[in-house]
């Protein structure tokens, strides 16, 4: 039963990780999870006080992911909009463009969101577009980030006591 938590927990932090780029999965809170499933073995202590620690700041990062594109496009002038263009952008960006859709994409949606339905001029529009664009940038850097992070503390918990595993 190790060895299958093990795996499953793997598969959580790699579907963490690209979670952190695709809106639809919460990237830190899988992560979280393949993390639980990992101490949910027989070879790893029990270390509740670091899955709650962990557990807490993935909660909060997931919070924050919908407030920072949000305060983003506040602070340069957009509307909700261009947050829903911003979401929608990055749906079909990366479905037809590929990885450089992850970057073009919320910015062409925060853009054709204000023009087309926030009634805004092209210069208040491309403004609106930056801030949600800068906002979305920093939410997912910060999602990877802690993505990562809890995927080199399931790597180096398993690397410890992988001989116990096996």
């Amino acid at each position: 039963m190790d060895i299958f938590f093990t795996v499953i927990g793997f598969l959580l932090m790699i579907l963490g990780i690209i979670g952190s780029f695709l809106p639809v999965l919460p990237g830190p809170i899988t992560s979280w999870f393949g993390l639980l499933l990992l101490y949910l073995t027989e070879a790893i202590p029990n270390d509740w006080t670091f899955l709650g620690i962990t557990l807490a700041i993935a909660v909060l990062v997931f919070i924050l992911d919908y407030i920072i594109p949000a305060l983003g496009t506040k602070r340069y002038g957009g509307s909700k909009y261009g947050i829903y263009g911003t979401t929608i952008g990055l749906f079909f960006g990366l479905f037809f463009l590929g990885p450089f859709g992850i970057i073009i994409g919320p910015f062409l949606g925060a853009l054709v969101g204000e023009l087309a339905f926030a009634n805004k001029d092209a210069s208040s529009a491309f403004k609106a577009a930056f801030g949600s664009f800068l906002g979305f940038l920093f939410s997912t850097l910060l999602k990877f980030i802690v993505a990562v992070i809890y995927f080199g503390f399931f790597v180096s918990d398993f690397w410890e006591y992988k001989s116990v595993i096996f």
